[in-house]
């Protein structure tokens, strides 16, 4: 388990010795974000093209970035269509057991990850947000954590040793360095379902987090 603190400010350093030790113990901060190169915007598509429905009530904005990202898994059947359609039906079905069984407010996950690797807009709100990096919605994705980490489903059930496919293993990679980069996260603030709530979930996903944080992190250039 990695360490869970809040990302420290970056002191001003001066020198060559300085700025090496600086970037030699300091992770993603806004300061060492500026000097990286920005990880490209993944494609997203957002709640109005997969054709979301409305939500109870307008999304809760919080003014404050996530400090964390957490993994799920959908736990519905591996499908082998990895089409785009197949994506936005899935969104939609999931929208659906969030509202209409779970009662909930609208889908409970900001953003979700096809396993064609499309990525789909969650609640809403949720890509406004993290496009503009300051503020995030409130979710319904991890009791206890849903004021402080986006929660990113990936389609598909992993309990019983299959593993994602290669185009959501990727889409997952980069899109989680995008989103460090965007909110300040370090990429060892990367965790599963499992390490907040009494369940199974991500599933084998969990496993492989390790090696998730570690290619983030080789994206955006951190040690």
């Amino acid at each position: 388990m990695s360490d869970r603190h809040n990302l420290a400010r970056r002191t001003l350093l001066t020198g060559a010795a300085g700025l090496a030790a600086a970037a030699a113990i300091i992770p993603l901060t806004a300061t060492a974000a500026s000097a990286k190169p920005k990880p490209k915007k993944p494609r997203i598509y957002s709640c109005e093209e997969w054709g979301a429905r409305q939500p109870v009530d307008p999304p809760t904005i919080l003014q404050n970035r996530p400090n964390k990202i957490i993994v799920h898994h959908t736990a519905y059947p591996n499908t082998t269509d990895f089409s785009l359609d197949y994506a936005f039906a899935n969104s939609r079905s999931i929208q659906n057991l969030h509202m209409d069984k779970n009662g909930w407010n609208d889908s409970g996950q900001h953003f979700t990850n096809s396993r064609g690797g499309f990525l789909t807009e969650g609640r809403r709100g949720s890509l406004d947000a993290l496009l503009g990096g300051t503020t995030m919605v409130q979710s319904a994705h991890t009791v206890g954590q849903n004021t402080q980490s986006i929660g990113i489903e990936n389609d598909g059930s992993y309990h019983l040793g299959e593993l994602p496919t290669h185009k959501q293993w990727k889409s997952l990679i980069r899109f989680c360095a995008y989103i460090c980069y965007q909110y300040e996260i370090a990429p060892s603030e990367i965790y599963g379902h499992m390490d907040f709530n009494a369940t199974l979930c991500p599933g084998g996903i969990h496993d492989k987090l390790p090696w998730l944080r570690e290619e983030v992190a080789h994206r955006l250039h951190v040690k």
